[in-house]
């Protein structure tokens, strides 16, 4: 008997040495280690990949998107429609993203991406006027005509053609931070006009923001939208 209780009191005294010595080596060596490395290394991932304005405050991370639309009219009705600020160069689609930083009514968000197959609402193989209300299809023609109407201006006018797959769907999270340059440019004579400044200096800002592939062969060339609005804003200030 004294020696099953001896025996008992041994294995609970090795075992909470066990938990001890795994406690400080697991839960706080290996953090701090990991966390001073990350740190001292990956300073800015380490922290969320965060972008700051021209003034220094962080207006959000350069790997989630943003929208950039109007106040509604009643704050509290959930059915009134989105109006896009066509001062800003605009993000692709999505429900997911949270309000505009620039004037301070960003929050954090709901990712998703939409299980609708391509062909969802085509009509004859094709998306159409004429896809059923609801559809993939539908919103892809909606996008695309908002796009065309949004984007044309006096003396340029936005062609079906030159309106590209970002411009009109999401991405597979719906927070994609990303636009391709075809869609940045298309964007720029709106831009333009609507800061009153020169189309060139706004295509010189586009070119400016425009990333190439990762290490030269990863990826497709994308502009961070943040990033050039950010830009645009003190642009405009100047």
């Amino acid at each position: 008997m004294n020696n099953s209780v001896g025996n008992t009191v041994r294995l609970i005294g090795a075992g909470l040495r066990a938990l001890l010595v795994l406690t400080v080596i697991c839960g706080v060596l290996y953090p701090l280690a990991v966390t001073g490395v990350a740190q001292a290394l990956f300073n800015d991932k380490a922290n969320g990949s965060e972008i700051k304005d021209q003034s220094g405050q962080v207006v959000g991370s350069s790997l989630i998107g943003q929208s950039y639309n109007l106040p509604k009219n009643d704050p509290n009705d959930a059915e009134e429609a989105a109006r896009p600020d066509l001062k800003w160069f605009q993000p692709r689609p999505s429900n997911g993203l949270g309000s505009n930083s620039l004037n301070t009514q960003y929050s954090l968000i709901l990712s998703g991406a939409t299980n609708r197959s391509a062909d969802n609402g085509a009509v004859g193989g094709r998306c159409t006027k004429d896809a059923e209300e609801g559809t993939l299809c539908a919103q892809v023609v909606a996008a695309k005509e908002a796009v065309i109407a949004d984007n044309s201006t006096t003396g340029h006018q936005v062609e079906p053609e030159d309106v590209p797959a970002d411009a009109v769907t999401s991405s597979g999270s719906g927070l994609d931070p990303n636009i391709s340059p075809e869609y940045a440019k298309l964007q720029v004579h709106r831009v333009a006009e609507q800061n009153k400044l020169d189309v060139k200096q706004v295509e010189k800002l586009v070119e400016d923001h425009t990333e190439g592939r990762t290490l030269g062969f990863m990826g497709e060339p994308r502009v961070n939208v943040l990033e050039l609005n950010i830009a645009l804003k003190s642009l405009s200030k100047s």
